[in-house]
């Protein structure tokens, strides 16, 4: 798989930490030349330096995916740096937590807007380029809650991640005709910046519900990613990946104590 993506060009958005980070990673590793998209250029800059530092190649770039102008100009400098673009990894979410009753429509918008919109928005802007690829590929960061369950303070979430994979399924089918993937990767709870915030509490809850008893890394989802990238995921398209520890599996708590 790893020299399938030697030297292909690879956009990262939201990789400046998080599982974007993880992904960038993975790629960078895999001889891969990346380009690191957030909109903290300070964030996605320290995140280059430290894989440049591990012997990878990749650099940074600002840009905000709710903005079709940013994108343009973000899949541009991919080009011009990299002389190509192959690879899209639509990773950039946020994900503030607020139950139905508390929470408010402009934040609704906003998590619409960045998760789902931006999927579209960053696909669209690349793909000019990736329709000159020889392997192009689109690996969208969905994730278990929404498109498979539920989680009280995340129905904007949710909704944004399966609305994703709608989007998949039909990007899919247009874009076969230049040979380009679509496929997306579903995480579990996975040990990111984001999850640290929830507390001790909520870590500690999830990994007992996780047959494997510990949550995932974000190198973890990297590696998915990777493999729809890769020549080797050449007839997958418009498929998902669950990468979970098995999480969805059990029915109960009680499921995994009979184990």
């Amino acid at each position: 798989m790893s020299a399938s993506l030697k030297g292909k060009s690879v956009i990262v958005t939201g990789g400046s930490k998080g599982i974007g980070k993880g992904i960038a990673s993975v790629f960078a590793g895999h001889g891969a030349k990346v380009l690191i998209v957030a909109r903290n250029l300070k964030d996605a800059e320290a995140t280059a330096l430290e894989l440049t530092k591990a012997g990878g190649t990749a650099s940074a770039c600002t840009g905000d995916v709710t903005k079709l102008a940013d994108m343009q100009a973000a899949a541009k400098t991919a080009v011009d740096r990299h002389g190509g673009l192959d690879v899209l990894c639509a990773n950039a979410g946020i994900f503030p937590q607020a139950k139905i009753e508390d929470l408010d429509p402009q934040t609704w918008d906003e998590v619409v807007d960045t998760n789902l919109k931006g999927t579209f928005i960053s696909v669209k802007a690349c793909l000019p380029y990736l329709k000159n690829s020889k392997q192009g590929r689109v690996v969208i960061t969905s994730s278990i809650t929404g498109p498979v369950t539920g989680y009280p303070g995340w129905t904007h979430y949710g909704a944004t991640k399966a609305g994703q994979l709608g989007f998949m399924r039909t990007a899919c089918i247009e874009l076969a005709k230049y040979g380009i993937t679509v496929n997306a990767v579903l995480p579990g709870n996975v040990i990111t910046e984001g999850l640290a915030n929830l507390g001790e509490e909520y870590q500690r809850t999830m990994a007992a519900s996780v047959p494997l008893k510990r949550l995932g890394t974000v190198a973890e989802i990297g590696n998915a990613a990777a493999f729809f990238a890769s020549a080797e995921a050449a007839y997958i398209t418009g498929q998902t990946l669950i990468v979970d520890g098995g999480q969805i599996v059990p029915e109960s708590l009680e499921a995994l104590a009979s184990a």
